[in-house]
């Protein structure tokens, strides 16, 4: 059964030095990066990026993002204008739905949609 999910603004992230947000549009598969005043920095679409779900930024100021009906997790950069890496696909991602960076362990950890488990990645 394939869900539809409806969700405009579907999860929000500030940069580490509070100057930027970011936020995940679902229903129209974009990453949108956004000034302290609201105005659009950058909108950011890739095939890749299907029903953004999850959204983390990491203390270094790289954005991820996962994509549930991509079955994908990107890492994009900073300006939110491109992206820098794919992360994982469908062989080690179906349905992610969050995603967070642990700094201490260098560690990607993705929760899935209606499982009861996480996939953690070592990236360090």
């Amino acid at each position: 059964m394939l869900m539809v999910l409806c969700f405009t603004v579907f999860k929000c992230a500030v940069s580490p030095t509070g100057d930027k947000f970011y936020i995940s549009n679902n229903s129209q598969h974009k990453l949108l990066t956004l000034a302290r005043d609201g105005s659009v920095l950058a909108t950011f679409t890739d095939h890749a990026l299907q029903h953004p779900t999850g959204l983390h930024v990491t203390p270094a100021g790289q954005v991820l993002v996962s994509g549930y009906g991509s079955n994908t997790i990107l890492q994009v950069d900073s300006e939110g204008k491109r992206k820098l890496a794919n992360l994982a696909t469908k062989d080690g991602a179906v349905k992610p739905w969050s995603v967070c960076y642990n700094i201490h362990t260098a560690s990607i950890i993705v929760g899935l949609y209606n499982k009861s488990s996480i996939i953690v990645f070592k990236v360090g």
